[in-house]
């Protein structure tokens, strides 16, 4: 999309009435072919936003989405470089605009794109609920999702290194990504509860993000000085971006509250806004590109299209971080439209690439069970192999609660899978013995090395 040309003034649009509203589905795009439940099978209820064509002024001139606010910075005497970088400069920080009671306007082309996303996200819900393997799946791409949001600020771990971290010595930055993980749990799991988002829970769930980093100090408390994104780690001078001042973080984090309330957007749109608002308020001193994407699960969660998978969506934003940030800042600059287009594609790619992976672990499960033998239902073996989508590093201990079985169980269902060439011991030793699903680990490899891939295989 081209943007208003320098020196022109857009043409002025209108903005969408309630009255303006759109009712109705695309007659050629058959959901319940897929057994979508009948709230699904229309592309829009009655919502605040308006559906307009892609050469119509609303979708040519978008408009910025926010302003501009003139702040001096006081200059610091001890700062490094030169007379002028420890001198007081003006620069400009942006304000986004709230969002509780917008209208938005959403292209067909667009529309047609959260529709698609929507369709495959609750149809990754539905895939094959009955088999236990897939079921513990669910932790795998959270998994998943917690590294490549990591990954995205620049975090690089593996899965088996994440894995192996809660039976090794204290790993730093596992510990990080764990901290990622489990603030995605907390998320999900607040998106679960049918009281209102505050800002209190926003902090709560940062403070695990970060609550064993060496950033502790900072976790769970909304800024009181201004930040900024750049290379320029002792001023704004030079930032790529230079988020809102501090005094008004509390008021738009209390408005982007209660728009994630708000029922009357598509899910995949309200989330793609949701997350876009929190990166441009970048209300806490670090981890806001995580926590940020920690809001679209909640949202998802709590809209129920995605009540037991969350596609890992920031596996598809890390294969082109440029493109994300680009996206980012197309958002600010009022292309609200294409943001939630992109935001939506990667949301199909991730729950299509989801599938077409759990697919493959329902077929290696297969092989698993033939390789040791056809155990018997409900024995520690069986149970061992349905839960090590989810357990693919194990212990003694780690099988007994699982399986509900003695330490002598335990320990002859893991000699009998090892046997069978289904896991491997991490290392020889007669003691605190640890194993590990190598197969498992080679698939999540194939499945994060290029999703996109993985789905165009199928």
């Amino acid at each position: 999309m081209d943007p208003t040309p320098i020196g022109r003034r857009p043409p002025r649009i209108e903005r969408p009435r309630r009255a303006d509203t759109f009712v109705g589905a695309f007659p050629e795009r058959r959901p319940e072919r897929w057994g979508i439940p009948a709230s699904y099978r229309t592309l829009f209820i009655k919502v605040r936003y308006r559906l307009v064509m892609p050469n119509s002024p609303a979708a040519a001139y978008p408009t910025p989405f926010g302003r501009y606010v003139r702040e001096i910075w006081p200059g610091d005497p001890g700062a490094y470089g030169g007379r002028r970088a420890r001198r007081p400069f003006p620069f400009e920080a942006f304000v986004p605009v709230t969002l509780a009671d917008r209208d938005f306007v959403l292209t067909a082309q667009t529309a047609a794109a959260v529709q698609d996303a929507t369709v495959a996200t609750v149809e990754l819900n539905r895939l094959h609920r009955g088999n236990a393997a897939l079921t513990a799946l669910s932790t795998q791409l959270l998994r998943s999702e917690a590294l490549a949001s990591s990954r995205i600020e620049g975090l690089e771990l593996s899965h088996r290194r994440l894995a192996r971290a809660q039976y090794e010595a204290y790993d730093r930055k596992a510990a990080e990504v764990v901290g990622n993980v489990r603030a995605m749990q907390q998320a999900i799991e607040l998106g679960e509860q049918a009281r209102p988002l505050t800002t209190e829970d926003l902090c709560e769930i940062h403070a695990t993000l970060l609550a064993s980093v060496y950033d502790a100090k900072i976790a769970g408390r909304v800024r009181g000085t201004q930040n900024w994104v750049g290379i320029n780690a002792s001023s704004p001078s030079g930032a790529e971006f230079v988020p809102p001042p501090a005094r008004f973080v509390p008021e738009l984090l209390g408005d982007l509250c209660a728009f994630v309330e708000r029922e009357d957007l598509p899910e995949i749109a309200q989330a793609a806004v949701a997350h876009a608002q929190f990166e441009t308020i970048h209300p806490y001193g670090d981890g806001n590109g995580r926590l940020g994407r920690c809001l679209i699960h909640l949202i998802l969660r709590r809209r129920a299209i995605a009540a037991h998978r969350v596609p890992p969506i920031s596996l598809v934003l890390v294969r082109s971080r440029e493109s994300y940030v680009a996206g980012l800042t197309a958002y600010r600059a009022g292309d609200v439209d294409g943001w939630i287009r992109a935001f939506a594609d990667a949301t199909y790619t991730a729950a299509q690439a989801a599938a077409t992976f759990a697919g493959r672990v329902e077929e290696q499960e297969e092989r698993w069970l033939d390789q040791a033998g056809r155990p018997r239902a409900g024995s520690a073996a069986r149970i061992v192999i349905e839960h090590l989508p989810q357990h693919p590093v194990l212990d003694g201990k780690t099988v007994q609660r699982v399986a509900g079985c003695s330490d002598v169980a335990a320990l002859r269902a893991l000699t009998r899978l090892e046997e069978a060439g289904v896991i491997s011991p991490v290392r020889e030793a007669r003691r605190n013995r640890v194993w590990e699903c190598r197969v498992l680990f080679d698939l999540l490899n194939e499945f994060e090395d290029d999703p996109v891939r993985t789905t165009d295989d199928v």
